[in-house]
């Protein structure tokens, strides 16, 4: 078991009948109930509280609004508004419009042609070779090789 030491208290002695003393145990009492208000004091019918009130009003209610007011007949709120209307549509078209008569499209249609009629060859040109094709010929039951 420890043992406990008396400990003496130090410094000068307190006067529990001062001014400091009692307005230190209001303030206690006070912090205790939870009446002790800090800070400045705030007036209700100024213009942020009564804001802030329609706010949790709004909030409460479940239509709470954030940030400015839209206004519908602004110039962004038409161009959306019609995009919108596109977009349910289906005629909304996205991205740059295409250029049919570029390089890259012509070649692209060429392609195309050339698939559809299966003339398209796939993969990469053999290498081109500068030797002799030597092939056996057989003429008249006598066979020749033509270079």
């Amino acid at each position: 078991m420890k043992k406990v030491e008396k400990v003496e208290s130090r410094g000068r002695k307190v006067n529990p009948n001062s001014a400091r003393q009692i307005r230190l145990k209001e303030l206690e009492l006070k912090r205790a109930n939870g009446e002790l208000k800090r800070g400045r004091p705030v007036n209700p019918n100024s213009v942020r509280q009564l804001e802030m009130t329609r706010k949790i009003f709004n909030k409460e209610s479940g239509y709470e609004t954030r940030g400015r007011n839209v206004n519908p007949n602004s110039a962004r709120q038409i161009r959306l508004a019609e995009l919108e209307a596109k977009r349910a549509n289906g005629e909304l078209r996205r991205g740059r419009p295409v250029n049919a008569s570029s390089a890259r499209q012509l070649r692209l249609a060429e392609l195309e042609a050339k698939r559809a009629n299966g003339t398209l060859r796939r993969g990469r040109p053999a290498k081109s070779t500068n030797k002799l094709s030597i092939e056996k010929v057989n003429i008249n039951g006598i066979d020749i090789i033509a270079f």
